[in-house]
């Protein structure tokens, strides 16, 4: 930064843009050298939070469920009442059972 702040007294206020693009240029790429490095890092310990969970899609699964579940409920129940709504769960039901006994397939 100090390089970049000497540079623009040098060169004067017409550089300031390219200046400006170059020191943002380094810092992009310190930042994702950094990135890498700590990826790399994660990757190599498998008892970081990050490789305990990947791959385990069962929160967003849940989550996914539940707010679909929301206006599929008042659509279902709305236009074709409680056999709607039985019918709607039950396809989210068999999502999340399918799921389930997909990981339980998996880790066996």
């Amino acid at each position: 930064m100090r390089a970049t702040l000497e540079a623009r007294r040098d060169l004067g206020p017409e550089y300031e843009a390219a200046l400006v693009e170059s020191f943002v240029d380094r810092i992009d790429a310190t930042i994702a050298a950094r990135v890498r490095a700590e990826v790399r890092a994660a990757d190599a310990d498998p008892q970081s939070p990050g490789n305990r969970r990947k791959g385990d899609g069962t929160v967003a699964i849940a989550l996914g469920s539940l707010g679909i579940g929301v206006p599929l409920t008042a659509i279902a129940a709305g236009e074709a009442g409680a056999a709607g709504l039985l019918l709607a769960w039950g396809g989210i039901v068999a999502v999340n059972i399918a799921h389930a006994l997909g990981r339980r397939r998996t880790r066996d």
